[in-house]
Formats: structure tokens, C-alpha cells, sequence
């Protein structure tokens, strides 16, 4: 069995890929920091080594990667408020990756990279997705970078998970402005399907992976509740009134799952490039609205995602 090293092993991707490297017969060793998180990862899958260990600072972990096959480099501080943590994640954390791929001369990298390279926005995320690009396209070993778009999926916590969540919890759910903004959500398992893809034919470059279906912010939050049955009744608020009220919000919880800086990404008028990856890769693409509902509808998921 040829060992496989995925790291934010406990997150979105790291969970939504982790099944279907099993199933294609791999040893999977993941490595995150979050206690919660690598718990659910543990208990999902007994079978595999999961490391909880910080990726910034040296140890133990660095181990792991003796006589792995690839490494899914994945670990990723998407939102918060703190730029020395993003800093620590996505620029700190690869360096001491890198590091381990040279000292056991790991044949091949998967860059989990992010489309906000090619962004507008300015905000730590984007700085720092770009530094971390950078370090990896310096890198002498085989690999590829993917730039995923806006992503959901199974324990989606950050983006349309926490949203489709605030529909069962609140009575409204507000959308800023007209909610015309263009977005290109990408599912979680076709990107998944897209890393597996790249491991087995050892693929190298670096690809724009879009979701293929461009849909206004409005529309999208709509096909939600449509799917879900969420109750929240939607209302289009001003900008300014929403961009305030996240900043009140993260006044009393540190660690937001939404901030300003993604509210003003999000309404950023642009759209990514749109590649032919399903026959790139050669998988098969999701149609969105199957995939929302085997994302937020699964039953053997569901108790999991709402609590993630």
C-alpha cells in the first residue's frame, strides 16, 4: 500500500478526500492541529494514523513523510482576524513542509492552492496563499498546484456550510446588496475526485480549477433553502449595515466563521478562469444541484456536518 500524507487532513478537503483515497486501496497518514476536528477524523476513520501536531513549529510530525509516496499540502488558515496566524499556517507551516519533503525525498506534491492568487481582494488570506504558492513552485520535486474556487461540501465549516447551518438557526437570512455577485462554487468531492486524479497519473503544472457553473450569490443562497427546506426567511440588507454588523460580531467571538474581509472578497466583481478539468483529470463533474444535496442531505454525514 503506498503511503499518502495529507495535511489539514481534518478539514474540508482533508475529510471529503480522505474516503476516496481508501477506497483506491492507499495508506493515508493526516496531520492537523485542531483537536475537535482530528477527533471526528479519528472516529470516521479508525483505520488510518492521524497526528494532531502545529505544522510551524519542527517535530515529531516531520517523520511522517519517511517513504511516503506524495504529499497533499493542504493545511490552510482561510478566515480570522489575526495575520501573524495566517502567516503561521500558510507561509510558516510550508516552509517546515518543504523542508520534510526534501530531508525524505518525497517524490510528489499536491499544492492545494486557492483561486484568490488570481484575486482582486487584498486580505491576509490572499497574501499569504500567494507567498505560499510561491515557495511551492521553488520546490525541485514533482508537483502541481490547483487553485480551487469558493468550496463546499461535506464539514464545510467556513463558507456555504456555516451558511446553510444559519438557515436552520435564524428566522431571516440576510444577503448583502442585490446578492448579483458572481460565484463558481466548487464541490468538495469533485475536487477531491481532481487530488486522487493527480496522485495516480503524477500530473505537474498548475490549474485553475473553477466550479463550472457561475450562479449569482442570490440565486446559490436560494437553492439552499430550497434543497435543505431551510425555515429563515431571505431579506437583502445594504452592504454597509452587513459589513457592521460582522464587525460587531467579531468583537465577541475571536475566531469568526465569517469576517469583513470575506464579505468584501465576496462581492468583488470577477470570475475565474474555467478549465476542462473533468477531462484533464478525468473525473466527472457534479452538477450543482446534486451535489448540494449529497452535500448537505447525506445521511450518513448529516449529524456530523451540522456540528462540524
Amino acid at each position: 500500500m503506498k503511503k499518502i500524507v495529507i495535511t489539514g487532513a481534518a478539514g474540508l478537503i482533508g475529510q471529503n478526500l480522505t474516503p476516496r483515497l481508501k477506497a483506491r486501496g492507499y495508506q493515508i497518514v493526516g496531520i492537523d492541529k485542531h483537536p475537535r476536528n482530528t477527533a471526528i477524523l479519528r472516529e470516521l476513520h479508525p483505520d488510518i494514523e492521524v497526528i494532531e501536531a502545529d505544522l510551524a513549529a519542527e517535530g515529531p510530525w516531520m517523520d511522517a513523510l519517511a517513504g511516503a509516496d506524495a504529499l497533499v499540502l493542504n493545511q490552510a488558515q482561510i478566515g480570522g482576524l489575526v495575520r501573524d496566524e495566517f502567516i503561521a499556517n500558510n507561509v510558516t507551516a510550508t516552509e517546515k513542509l518543504i523542508a520534510a519533503v526534501r530531508r525524505h525525498q518525497t517524490p510528489y506534491v499536491v499544492h492545494v492552492s486557492s483561486s484568490v492568487v488570481n484575486s482582486k481582494a487584498v486580505d491576509f488570506y490572499t497574501e499569504t496563499k500567494t507567498l505560499q504558492e510561491r515557495l511551492v513552485d521553488a520546490l525541485e520535486t514533482s508537483h502541481v498546484v490547483l487553485r480551487p474556487t469558493l468550496m463546499f461540501g461535506w464539514f464545510d465549516r467556513k463558507h456555504l456550510g456555516w451558511l446553510r447551518r444559519f438557515m436552520d438557526k435564524s428566522p431571516v437570512f440576510p444577503i448583502p446588496g442585490d446578492g448579483e455577485f458572481q460565484r463558481q462554487p466548487l464541490y468538495g468531492g469533485d475536487f477531491a475526485a481532481i487530488i486522487a486524479s493527480a496522485i495516480e497519473s503524477r500530473i505537474t503544472g498548475t490549474y485553475d480549477i473553477s466550479g463550472r457553473t457561475t450562479i449569482a450569490y442570490g440565486a446559490l443562497i436560494r437553492l439552499i433553502k430550497d434543497i435543505t427546506k431551510a425555515r429563515a426567511r431571505i431579506v437583502h440588507i445594504p452592504f454597509g449595515l452587513f459589513w457592521l454588523l460582522l464587525r460587531l460580531y467579531a468583537l465577541v467571538d475571536r475566531n469568526p466563521p465569517f469576517t469583513t474581509n470575506q464579505l468584501e472578497a465576496l462581492v468583488i466583481p470577477e470570475v475565474f478562469p474555467i478549465i476542462d478539468w473533468p477531462a484533464i483529470f478525468n473525473v466527472r463533474e457534479t452538477p450543482l444541484r446534486e451535489a448540494l444535496i449529497e452535500s448537505y442531505l447525506d445521511p450518513r454525514y448529516s449529524s456530523i456536518i451540522l456540528s462540524f
